[in-house]
């Protein structure tokens, strides 16, 4: 807060010119003697901030003299090195440019700002890849990464569902998410969502094209999550859960954690708790639940616990197998 505060003080100096106590106070709603306090602090980190007495005086900075960091918060200055962007910027070819950037606004903070902006990367790491994942960075990313930054028409070649198709398509956009890239790209008048993993082949043409000048990328993905993850659940189920099973359902997905976390009804006297979960089809939702073990019981529909049944006969039969395998004795080694 006081960093912000004289950099607020340094900002409005440079901008206006001459300004007293008094004004400075009004401005950022504290006392005058926090504004000298401040001014006396930013001396100390070396900003050139004169005090003239008088009737008219006030403060203003060294003739000549400005801040080459412009508008620039310590809170922005510190987001600036907040850890886990070089991964991403690398991939996208900017690696270089990040760093570069990071230097500069470090050498144009005063000096007793520069570490409180060092310790955010000791000390904050954002890690965007999930658990027992590694990042996956296509080798079409950083000519995709051109493309979506000149404006230029994109040739793939996609495997989807449906089997390899050839697009030519206008990239709008990039997005990382859970360690995977997707581009965001207008066909037939319409922004599509293309995994970059899928991407068989790759050309990025000469032909340049028009970026719509209201597309917003990141209202775009939002709305297109939410109308996948709506889609997606289009069925529920009913099930029976231990307090085990419920943790289980959790980790199943954001959407069936938020069915738990909402059950109202009571536990019956195992401990057990009825919720209503949503499914995207009886085939998927049996793989998943099998998960869970014998912690979930699925109650309703019957077609799922159906295939529960089936699903655990055939586990069940598997390990009672007339069957055996045997490892070699080592003992004797």
């Amino acid at each position: 807060m006081r960093a912000s505060r004289q950099l607020s003080i340094l900002m409005m100096l440079q901008s206006r010119g001459r300004l007293s106590a008094r004004a400075l106070a009004d401005a950022m709603e504290v006392s005058p003697r926090t504004v000298y306090r401040d001014v006396d602090e930013l001396s100390a980190a070396g900003v050139p901030v004169l005090t003239e007495r008088g009737r008219n005086g006030g403060f203003r900075l060294l003739e000549g003299w400005r801040t080459r960091l412009t508008g620039l918060t310590p809170s922005e200055a510190q987001a600036v090195f907040l850890g886990g962007l070089p991964g991403p910027a690398s991939a996208l070819g900017l690696g270089e440019s990040l760093a570069s950037a990071q230097l500069k606004v470090l050498a144009a903070l005063p000096t007793g700002w520069q570490e409180d902006a060092l310790r955010v990367s000791s000390r904050f790491y954002l890690d965007p890849v999930g658990w027992y994942r590694g990042a996956v960075s296509p080798d079409s990313l950083p000519a995709i990464a051109d493309a979506v930054w000149t404006e230029r028409k994109v040739q793939i070649h996609y495997e989807s569902w449906k089997g390899l198709v050839e697009r030519r398509v206008d990239p709008l956009g990039l997005v990382l998410k859970a360690g995977h890239w997707y581009l965001v790209a207008r066909t037939d008048g319409k922004p599509r969502t293309y995994r970059l993993a899928n991407v068989r082949k790759l050309a990025v043409t000469a032909e340049r094209f028009a970026r719509p000048k209201d597309f917003d990328l990141a209202a775009h993905w939002s709305e297109s999550i939410r109308r996948f993850e709506k889609e997606l659940y289009r069925e529920t189920a009913l099930v029976r859960a231990s307090p085990r099973g419920l943790a289980r359902l959790r980790r199943l997905s954001d959407a069936v954690a938020t069915a738990v976390d909402a059950a109202t009804e009571d536990p019956d006297a195992q401990g057990w708790v009825r919720v209503t979960i949503p499914i995207e089809s009886v085939d998927h939702a049996a793989g998943e639940i099998l998960k869970a073990g014998a912690e979930v019981e699925v109650l309703r529909p019957r077609a799922l616990r159906d295939r529960m049944r089936d699903g655990a006969e055939r586990i069940a039969a598997l390990y009672h197998s007339c069957v055996s395998f045997s490892l070699p004795d080592r003992s004797s080694k």
